[in-house]
């Protein structure tokens, strides 16, 4: 990793042409900045404060924002955590980066992340907490997110909050590296992943009437309940990145360092994470850079994608349109109040968890431009959370409505599985374990639960065929093989799952 021949040797076996990165020179001489950046597991837009959010106070989220940027529009390629950490370090698209782009696999070696370049370029490089993960490494001698700082713990206020101590680790990088290096730093938190700390929030002083329900869940005291225990681990890793940048002033650092904090995806609530509808790719975002950050809110769509290409940019690494990275760096945008040209975010995914007859997943992908959200599920004839009923360890059917496992274990998930025939949790029920149909369109604008999808409404006829249209052109673009390849399916099943996998019989 530490000569640029292993770029050039190995990116053409990523794009199918010769490439290499040219550089700028060192980046000490330079002047380049630090990178800080900063990403949370499973939080889905509005969970800020800065964002208006009634039941989360996140004080250092929104002092990045106000010292830099608030995106509202901001969209991960995947939503799955895997995939999603994989694509923001290789700057590419999961479907491009083979095994790397589905849950829990192999992150191929030859594929070069930010990390290997500014290692490179000369930058020290570490992270903390959850870096690339879950999967394997395979061939690697580190996580692709750095070396890692873990040694440090504490005891956690609550159950499901991480003993890592995410602040000392960064200490004891930051005190440690060379002062005459810039760093690049990834503070990978485990919250607010599940499980949470049940009722945690009656020992925080929340109240159920502050809870905003989203159109997709039930409005229920349990629900409620949940969301808070969900909020209560969001502020405690903000409390977190606060002393992380009391820290970087006190080390006259803050200026010369540009912060990303976001999530790798959405909430780990039904119709939300391992969907691609809005609230499971659509995630907070601030970035900030001492003062040179001159835009401060804006609701221009960008993606994850979008990352790699920024901070390269700002270490001095010479990015050029004909590089391996389809996104765009912002500073442009944020520095000189120039046009974010894409404006557009495509997501997709392949298998999340191990949850459908013979371990098959359940291929989506969709994008995000305008007002509008298109999805297009691949397979439509399978069920789109798991299984109802998956098999037990001796292979003999389990108890009905024991499955959809893509949706994580909770008081919410039991509550629309115990509430399937009752009322109102009816239809909260068949819309998010029922078939869909193989296409999905919302107004993200009128309609951000996604619960009208349009598609055969005559009005929209001509958006929809854009839309089609701008999908797959990106698809083919990247070459996706689900669309270029007849083989798109055997190519996808074939990658291997890292952990624990049910043993369905061939029927």
């Amino acid at each position: 990793m530490s000569d640029l021949k292993f770029i050039k040797i190995f990116v053409p076996l990523v794009l199918g042409g010769g490439f290499s990165i040219p550089l700028r020179g060192n980046s000490v001489e330079n002047n380049c900045p630090n990178i800080l950046f900063i990403i949370t597991d499973d939080q889905s837009f509005p969970y800020c404060s800065a964002y208006g959010s009634a039941f989360v106070n996140t004080p250092a989220f929104d002092f990045i924002a106000k010292q830099g940027c608030l995106f509202q529009n901001a969209y991960v390629t995947s939503p799955g955590s895997s995939p999603s950490r994989a694509s923001i370090l290789s700057g590419m698209y999961p479907w491009q980066i083979r095994e790397a782009g589905t849950h829990c696999s192999y992150f191929p070696q030859d594929i070069i992340c930010y990390t290997d370049i500014l290692e490179e370029q000369g930058y020290s490089v570490g992270y903390t907490g959850k870096g690339w993960g879950p999967g394997d490494w395979k061939g690697r001698s580190r996580n692709p997110a750095g070396k890692v700082f873990n040694q440090k713990k504490l005891l956690p206020p609550y159950k499901g909050i991480s003993a890592i101590d995410y602040v000392e680790n960064f200490k004891n990088f930051f005190n440690n590296a060379r002062k005459d290096k810039p760093f690049c730093f990834w503070v990978g938190f485990n919250e607010p992943h599940r499980g949470f700390e049940q009722n945690s929030w009656r020992k925080e002083g929340k109240l159920l009437t502050n809870v905003n329900i989203p159109g997709f869940l039930p409005d229920d005291e349990v629900v409620k309940g949940d969301l808070l225990d969900y909020a209560v681990e969001i502020e405690w890793l903000d409390s977190q990145v606060l002393k992380i940048i009391e820290f970087l002033k006190e080390n006259d650092a803050f200026d010369d360092t540009l912060i990303i904090m976001t999530s790798d995806n959405g909430m780990p609530f039904p119709n939300a994470k391992a969907t691609c509808y809005d609230a499971g790719i659509h995630v907070p975002l601030a970035i900030c850079w001492g003062d040179r950050v001159k835009r401060k809110n804006t609701d221009v769509i960008i993606s994850s994608i979008d990352f790699a290409p920024t901070i390269l940019d700002a270490a001095g690494v010479a990015f050029s349109k004909y590089s391996h990275m389809p996104g765009e760096s912002l500073l442009p945008f944020l520095i000189s109040h120039e046009e974010h040209k894409q404006n557009v975010a495509f997501s997709g995914r392949e298998r999340h968890s191990s949850s459908r007859y013979n371990n098959w997943g359940y291929p989506i992908r969709c994008i995000r431009k305008g007002d509008y959200l298109y999805i297009r599920n691949f397979h439509p004839e399978r069920w789109p959370v798991g299984d109802p009923t998956p098999l037990a360890a001796d292979n003999k059917l389990a108890k009905p409505h024991s499955g959809y496992f893509d949706i994580d274990g909770s008081p919410t998930k039991d509550y629309f599985i115990q509430n399937r025939d009752i009322g109102k949790g009816i239809k909260y029920f068949i819309r998010t374990v029922g078939f869909r149909p193989y296409e999905e369109l919302y107004n993200i604008k009128h309609d951000p639960s996604c619960l009208d999808n349009l598609v055969g409404c005559p009005k929209s006829e001509l958006l929809l065929n854009k839309l089609r249209k701008n999908l797959d052109d990106m698809l083919d673009k990247t070459n996706d093989v689900r669309v270029t390849s007849e083989l798109g399916d055997s190519i996808w099943e074939s990658y291997p799952r890292r952990d624990f996998m049910r043993n369905f019989p061939n029927f």
